[in-house]
């Protein structure tokens, strides 16, 4: 049990940074293109309480982290974006998407730049590897370790071309009529369609290698 919540605690801190700052920066991009929507509901910030979803981002994670899942995964509520106040809503609601992914893709880099620090902190023979130094900069090693796992598995999955993901909405905005209309059109069947994906395990083969590859190559800059 003591295992248990130790796991939690260390990944805990990761998956809330990673959704959090992902919905946040949708938001924000939204806002800088003439969308105030997130901004008036006071969805513009980091404060987790403003977009913890209990089953999304307490339950479904601590499931799969308790089940030992062989991936981690979780969701905010979905910051407000109203499409239509765009200055360009077709051409906006791109780079609106792409600030999701973007954004995580970042966070793993900045994860990265942690344990590029704290490593060599913590090899023996260091002045900095006496026993208090080690129980602060051992966990946040660890979660730095995660927070790149995190980060990649959510900007990889949002990147699927299937609305509602961001890849989706990526697709519809730039492709051409009447294809981008027709891939609109799925929207309210995208998470019926990942859910039969997941329970078939589609979806292990269709992000899994893109996510190996982007992870080998966070873990390369060490």
């Amino acid at each position: 049990m003591v295992e248990v919540i130790q796991q939690i605690a260390l990944w805990a801190l990761p998956v809330l940074v990673a959704i959090i700052f992902h919905e946040v920066a949708h938001g924000w991009v939204a806002y800088r293109l003439g969308d105030s929507t997130a901004a008036r509901m006071g969805r513009l910030t980091l404060n987790p309480i403003a977009h913890i979803d209990p089953i999304g981002t307490v339950l479904l994670p601590a499931i799969l982290i308790i089940s030992n899942a062989p991936f981690l995964f979780g969701y905010a509520k979905p910051v407000p974006v109203n499409f239509h106040n765009l200055r360009n809503p077709k051409r906006d609601m791109v780079w609106v998407a792409l600030a999701g992914p973007v954004t995580n893709l970042l966070l793993a880099l900045g994860c990265i730049l942690v344990l590029k620090i704290g490593l060599p902190m913590l090899a023996p023979g260091t002045q900095s590897s006496a026993s208090v130094v080690v129980s602060f900069l051992a966990p946040v090693a660890l979660m730095a370790k995660n927070g790149v796992l995190i980060n990649v598995v959510l900007a990889v999955f949002n990147a699927l071309p299937l609305p509602p993901l961001d890849g989706g909405r990526v697709a519809v905005g730039l492709l051409p009529e009447p294809q981008s209309s027709m891939l609109a059109r799925v929207e309210p069947y995208g998470f019926l369609i990942l859910i039969v994906l997941l329970m078939t395990h589609a979806l292990d083969k269709i992000i899994g290698p893109p996510t190996e590859f982007l992870i080998n190559f966070y873990f390369k800059l060490l």
